[in-house]
């Protein structure tokens, strides 16, 4: 299958998503550590081996069913587009204004999110080079883990087990701090990026991405800084109704 049926609106426990895996063997062994702390929401973007992968079933040794339910995506953006808030797993500076958490304050963090209701997703980058700037400009948060600066580097597997052991730690902690809605829900990343679309749009047009040799960066700086505001669906209703009254406006001047 492709698709994760079993994450359904309801089911508070964040989706682990596997971008651009370069072995099915580590794909398994994933899904084997993700069962071992009850999470099954499995995503993959991009294997480079292709999909189904028998490795990966070999390795997953009884947790098949993950594999069996994973969600097949070919971005990062198609992996998170249903989800309001994406943690980054990353050890490299990758100088990207974002918040840091540590693996417990950010399983923390996702159980009280997922509690209210909200979609949570955790992205793990491939193994050789880990998460891209494009990848991380896509996430709301960071999660680093205190490893030996002199060799800071950890298995994908090993990585996904470390953050399923500390979900599985929070069940027993309290929530610290709750989010009283206001008849609206949080906005999921595919709302946020048609908010983004529509602004980069009308910059455009309003030439703000210049020197055309920095225009890509600034697009990323840009989509970094919406992925820092944490916009209800309402939120995202006010800053397209700006963005319109504002041309309007330039438009009858």
């Amino acid at each position: 299958m492709t698709d994760d049926t079993s994450n359904s609106a309801t089911d508070p426990r964040p989706a682990f998503v596997l971008v651009r895996p370069q072995m099915g063997e580590n794909i398994g062994a994933a899904a084997r550590s993700m069962l071992n702390f009850e999470l099954e929401h499995m995503r993959v973007t991009a294997p480079r081996d292709g999909w189904p992968n028998e490795r990966a079933v070999a390795l997953a040794s009884g947790a098949g069913r993950i594999l069996d339910h994973a969600r097949i995506c070919d971005t990062t953006q198609e992996a998170v587009a249903d989800c309001t808030f994406v943690f980054a797993t990353t050890a490299r500076d990758r100088d990207l204004t974002k918040p840091v958490y540590t693996p417990e304050a950010a399983m923390i963090d996702a159980r009280k999110r997922g509690a209210s209701g909200q979609k949570v997703a955790v992205l793990f980058g491939p193994e050789r080079t880990g998460l891209e700037n494009d990848d991380i400009a896509l996430a709301n948060a960071i999660v680093s883990v205190p490893t030996n600066p002199a060799f800071a580097s950890l298995n994908l597997a090993q990585c996904v087990l470390l953050m399923g052991y500390e979900w599985r730690r929070t069940a027993a902690m309290p929530v610290p701090m709750e989010m009283e809605m206001a008849d609206t829900q949080w906005a999921s990343h595919a709302e946020m990026e048609a908010l983004i679309a529509h602004y980069e749009e009308r910059l455009e047009e309003a030439r703000f991405f210049w020197p055309e040799g920095k225009a890509a960066a600034m697009k990323v700086t840009l989509r970094n800084l919406w992925s820092r505001m944490p916009l209800t669906r309402a939120d995202v209703q006010v800053f397209h109704g700006m963005m319109r009254q504002m041309v309007r406006w330039k438009e009858r001047g």
